[in-house]
């Protein structure tokens, strides 16, 4: 018999954290009959090697399958893979440097069966430290959201109405409600959404994919939820940094974002986002510049959003 839920973890060089992730979703006792099928891109740690040794007998009752990659195929083509691999009626996207509390699958579960109209569902994220990772973000970028965010001029809205118009650091993550994106990192998607609407995009390797799969979601006509009570620990970029330095690991987020807008938003809209950001940027390098304080993030961001915006309009870079 198939079961009702296939849990799906992407790993690639995520050591204990791999098994820790696995463990969790048993100690959380999901009342739903579930797998867990893990997809690995071809880890050069110990990963896969500490889950075998751990969950053995999760092996051999084949709850839990590992599929090993000769590549690194990336987070979307991976879970693609998965997707294939599996049938049943509510796939769970993990990120395997997660953790499970108790009853967020059935919270989630629980969501979805009461509105047919729900194609994905996300709990909320929080840090190792118990606070909240954010989460939930308007999707793709409007230039008045970045002007507001970034020159601080949301200083003068009432709390609430920043939180509604901004959503992301300025909303307080404590209300279920429908939301325009949600992080990669813990995503419930119906079996019959994915059908429809198709996997991720496999043109994006990292970073950008979620942004692009949840915008498809809700153009067509989708509903994406996100659920407070529902909670997974998150530890952030475990993988990432062992792939890249902080600053590379920033310039790859900042293309994606760039290659994501190229690909949904039109050609205008796309230079007023990379302008917009760039003077931004530009004024804030310069302000630093004069009190002698420097700011390679930063310095980092102007340079990408100013070749993004030569790129965007047809210049040489």
């Amino acid at each position: 018999m198939s079961p009702e839920l296939s849990i799906i973890i992407v790993n690639w060089n995520a050591g204990d954290l791999l098994p820790r992730c696995i463990q969790s979703i048993i100690a959380s006792g999901p009342q739903v009959s579930y797998e867990i099928v893990v997809v690995d891109n071809a880890s050069q740690d110990e990963s896969v090697a500490l889950l075998r040794a751990n969950q053995a007998e999760l092996l051999l009752s084949e709850r839990l399958r590992i599929v090993t990659n000769s590549q690194n195929r990336g987070f979307g083509p991976a879970n693609n893979q998965a997707f294939a691999l599996t049938t049943a009626p509510f796939v769970f996207l993990l990120n395997p440097d997660t953790e499970i509390f108790p009853g967020t699958i059935d919270t989630l579960i629980a969501i979805m069966r009461s509105d047919h109209r729900v194609g994905a569902c996300a709990p909320k994220i929080i840090n190792p430290d118990g606070s909240l990772q954010i989460s939930v973000f308007h999707n793709p970028p409007r230039v008045w959201q970045t002007v507001l965010s970034n020159l601080k001029l949301y200083l003068v809205l009432p709390r609430r109405l920043r939180g509604e118009l901004l959503l992301a650091d300025h909303w307080d993550h404590n209300r279920r409600r429908l939301v325009p994106m949600v992080s990669g990192a813990a995503i419930l998607a119906r079996r019959e959404m994915i059908d429809e609407v198709g996997g991720f995009d496999e043109r994006f390797e990292m970073y950008a994919e979620d942004n692009e799969w949840c915008l498809r979601i809700t153009r067509s006509g989708w509903r994406l939820m996100f659920e407070p009570a529902a909670i997974v620990m998150h530890h952030g970029s475990h993988s990432a940094l062992k792939r890249w330095p902080e600053l590379q690991k920033k310039q790859v987020q900042l293309e994606a974002g760039y290659r994501f807008q190229n690909q949904v938003l039109p050609r205008w809209r796309v230079i007023v986002n990379q302008l917009t950001n760039y003077l931004i940027i530009s004024a804030q390098v310069g302000w630093r510049s004069l009190r002698g304080i420097k700011a390679p993030g930063l310095e980092l961001q102007q340079k990408v959003y100013r070749e993004n915006l030569k790129r965007s309009l047809g210049m040489r870079v």
